[in-house]
């Protein structure tokens, strides 16, 4: 039987990326799984998970994987890292034409490296099956709470990253009391079924888009928007979910009469450049835009949300946007809506964070890496190889300079 030889690949981006795709207990059970399989995993000082764990588990530490035929790691590798003709796993962060990633793409090629990307690995109908949005939903929740209390003097929680692991978190979100306020929760994916794993452990009631729009609550209150909620088409055609995610320029926005009555934004929907804002910098100015906190988690800068004009970072999460201005403020001002746009939210748990992707990606990946790919996961994942993209990814050409 021929060898398998995977390599973990040291994270070199900076600042440093600290999950890994694999916990070192995850690599045990994938060699009792498959026996053909060999495990290198490069040194590093900066993972979640130390060396000495790895090998605690059997595993080899090593700082060259040119032996390995198949790398996998989480972040962008550096063009000189680069190994030719070895598989990487990565989130390559290309497929939207990222400028600062073409260079790579473009090595890549010239390297005849077969590059597959997490964020494209789906199921047949076109469903993601691996991720870290689920932890991103949970700590970018926990966020928004925390910097709603700083905003209004109510409670002070540690930030998450201070956490020592979940059950820390959850018992911070024990000593908070929150105010008879609206929280409205954007999108149905795993990310935003991560928010509401938070707002479930302050027990705080979800009702409807109805009940949020017309009833008044002497307790905090959350409801949860679909796309269907906020999006109309414009020739006033009844809902299509299929159309609107192949044609969003065909729709509308209708999200402005939530605005009115919303305390704290939590956005956890997935946004398509061609789709229409939620509200405008302009609709932001009236008076009676009620949100005083986004916690966006999208962090799509200047995209659905128009206030969010940069990311921010685990140590300083909030900035202020001043509506009248249209500039940064700082995060806490009357003047000012505070936003939380932190774009490697997992990282501040990265364990947990780590353990629940290296789960999924063994359960509805790997076999399929280390098998038959019958289904095509692996295939419609590959932006490119030997040396040339992918037909699915063609439209990459001009910018990897092809």
């Amino acid at each position: 039987m021929q060898k398998i030889k995977l390599g973990i690949l040291r994270e070199e981006k900076n600042p440093p990326e600290k999950r890994v795709p694999f916990t070192p207990p995850q690599c045990s059970e994938l060699l009792r799984a498959y026996p053909n399989l060999e495990i290198s995993v490069q040194k590093s000082n900066t993972r979640c998970y130390t060396d000495a764990e790895y090998q605690s588990f059997g595993l080899t530490l090593t700082d060259d994987l040119s032996h390995c035929d198949i790398l996998m790691g989480l972040k962008e590798m550096p063009i000189d890292k680069i190994l030719d003709g070895k598989k990487y796993f990565i989130f390559s962060h290309t497929i939207k034409k990222q400028p600062y990633n073409a260079k790579m793409l473009k090595a890549m090629l010239e390297k005849k490296i077969q590059l597959v990307d997490y964020e494209c690995l789906t199921d047949k109908d076109h469903n993601r099956i691996i991720g870290f949005g689920r932890y991103a939903g949970i700590i970018g929740a926990y966020n928004g709470v925390l910097g709603y209390g700083k905003r209004y003097n109510l409670f002070d929680i540690k930030p998450a990253y201070q956490c020592r692991d979940r059950e820390e978190l959850e018992e911070e979100l024990e000593r908070v009391r929150l105010p008879n306020m609206k929280i409205l929760v954007t999108g149905g994916g795993r990310v935003a079924n991560g928010v509401i794993e938070t707002l479930g452990m302050l027990k705080i009631r979800k009702i409807t888009p109805y009940e949020f729009l017309h009833c008044s609550y002497r307790e905090p209150v959350y409801c949860q928007l679909h796309s269907k909620d906020y999006y109309q088409a414009k020739d006033g055609s009844s809902w299509n979910s299929k159309d609107f995610y192949s044609h969003p320029e065909k729709y509308f926005s209708t999200f402005l009469p939530y605005t009115k009555e919303c305390d704290l934004l939590i956005t956890a929907h997935f946004w398509d450049v061609n789709a229409p804002v939620l509200f405008t910098k302009d609709q932001m100015k009236v008076s009676n835009f009620h949100i005083s906190e986004i916690a966006d988690i999208t962090c799509d800068i200047n995209g659905s949300v128009p206030s969010t004009l940069k990311a921010s970072s685990i140590a300083e999460p909030f900035y202020g946007y001043n509506p009248l201005t249209e500039q940064l403020d700082i995060p806490f001002s009357k003047t000012s809506i505070t936003i939380m746009a932190v774009d490697n939210l997992p990282c501040e748990l990265p364990r947990e964070a780590s353990e629940d992707f290296g789960k999924e990606l063994m359960d509805r990946a790997i076999p399929s890496v280390f098998g038959e790919d019958t289904e095509g996961i692996i295939q419609r994942a590959t932006i490119c190889k030997e040396g040339k993209l992918t037909e699915r990814y063609s439209y990459l050409k001009e910018y990897a300079g092809q």
